[in-house]
Order: C-alpha cells, then structure tokens, then sequence
C-alpha cells in the first residue's frame, strides 16, 4: 500500500471517528435538547459521503442517481435519529442496513413500470439470489424446479414472479423493432376491425332499405343476400334481365344516398 493510500486510508478512519462522535453524543442527550438539533444536522452530514458510497452500487440500474441519493439520505436520517448506542451495536452496522433497506424499497416500490403484488416482487428478489447460489454448486443453469425448491415455493409461482419481472421497465411502442429496422414496435400491433362497421350497417340498413319499393328490395335481397343472378330475378319477376338491371342500379344509388346521410 502506498502512502498516499495510507494517507487517504487513515484521513477517512479519522473521519468516521469524528462523525462516530457526533452521533454518540446527540444519542446520549434527551429529546428536547438544545444542543441536538445541531448535533443531528453535523452527524447527518458528516455521514452523508457513506450514503453516497452506498447509493453507487445501484447506480446503473436504469433509475436516477439523484433520485437514488435523496433516498439513501432519508434512510440516513432514519438511522441517525433511530440509534441507540445503549444497545451495544456501532452506528455503521445500524446504519449501513437502514440505509440499503430504504434503497431497496425504493426499486420495489417505485421503480416498477407496472404495479405487480410485493410477494411477487420479493420473491423474484429471492429467485435471482438461488439462481446465483445454485449455479455456482451445480455447475449448470439451475431449473424451474432447482429453483422452486431452493426457495420454498412451487414451479408456478417462479414461473409467474419470472414473468412479472418484465413489468420492471415498459418499452416505448415508438421504438424500433430492431436495429437497422425503421419499423416500430407499434406498426405490428393492432389490425382493421371490420366489426365497427357492420355493427353501423345493421343499425342504418334497414331504414335505408324501407325507402325502396317492394319490388326493387326484392332484387336488393335476392341478388346480394340470395345470391340469384339477375336472370333469375327477372325470371321470377316476369321482366327482362335488362329491366332487373336499372331497377337495381336505382335501387343501390338510392341506398348510398340514404346511407350516405345516416
């Protein structure tokens, strides 16, 4: 080790020694003190730089890092006015717990694009962790059930927190399929539904057709819904195929305009 590593090394033992102190000191005076407003205010930031340090081992997790900060401070400020050195433990080990506890909670509460159940949440928490221990004692990717039964938990519970995990981060429907494709994520959702207009057309249809004569709707009918060819119409009609076909010309130009003003 260097001396300038020493140096620093000794520069920071002496630094927590002082905000050790500061923190003693404000736990030992009773509530309404005055000099323990101040004594927390010095202590708070005299910690500050280990919440920092803490805050950056989440830091390229996709979240803002001063959002991340400002969390790490709270849990800070929770520690410090929740110590009790009567209880025998050092401030860093009570600290450093608070500290990481309100971080995390920040992931599992505020970070999820999605609102999925906590369970779901913690327990996709405790696959990651199995998923890390059994790979290093099997020597293989553990299964579905390799992990269910590390964790307690059956194989559709791990297969719904795993699935859960993609309401993590939601992605943009404008984004590109791929790269060097122009296409978006949005371009192979959705299709025409057909069904909106024929639901309109049963609805206009009808008075549409009680415009026409007897006669002309019985062509409408029998040449669309029957499928008769005009010959036949006009064969039942005792007319021409020639007659059938202006009466249905006429017939289906009245109905746009009847269909056109609905």
């Amino acid at each position: 080790m260097s001396i300038a590593t020493h140096r620093a090394h000794d520069a920071s033992a002496a630094a927590d020694a002082r905000a050790t102190d500061l923190v003693t000191a404000m736990a030992a005076l009773p509530e309404g003190h005055p000099d323990r407003p101040v004594l927390r205010r010095k202590a708070i930031e005299a910690w500050m730089p280990m919440a920092k340090r803490l805050t950056r081992r989440y830091a390229n997790r996709g979240e803002n890092f001063d959002d991340l900060l400002q969390t790490a401070a709270v849990g800070l400020i929770k520690a410090v006015d929740g110590f009790d050195a009567g209880r025998g433990t050092d401030f860093v080990g009570y600290a450093i717990p608070t500290i990481l506890g309100e971080v995390k909670r920040y992931f599992r509460d505020k970070a999820w694009t999605l609102r999925i159940p906590r369970r779901l949440q913690e327990l996709r928490l405790a696959i990651a962790a199995a998923q890390s221990d059994l790979a290093h004692d099997l020597q293989r990717a553990p299964t579905v059930a390799d992990v269910a039964e590390h964790v307690g938990a059956s194989e559709e519970e791990i297969l719904e927190a795993m699935e859960a995990g993609h309401a993590y981060r939601a992605v943009s429907l404008s984004a590109p399929m791929g790269e060097g494709d122009d296409s978006a994520i949005s371009d192979t959702l959705g299709f025409e539904e057909r069904g909106y207009a024929l639901a309109e057309l049963n609805v206009t249809l009808p008075p549409a057709l009680a415009t026409l004569t007897d006669r002309e709707r019985h062509i409408v009918v029998s040449y669309f819904y029957g499928n008769q060819t005009q010959a036949v119409i006009a064969e039942q009609l005792g007319i021409s195929q020639m007659h059938v076909s202006r009466l249905l010309s006429r017939a289906l130009k009245r109905l746009r305009s009847e269909l056109a003003d609905a």
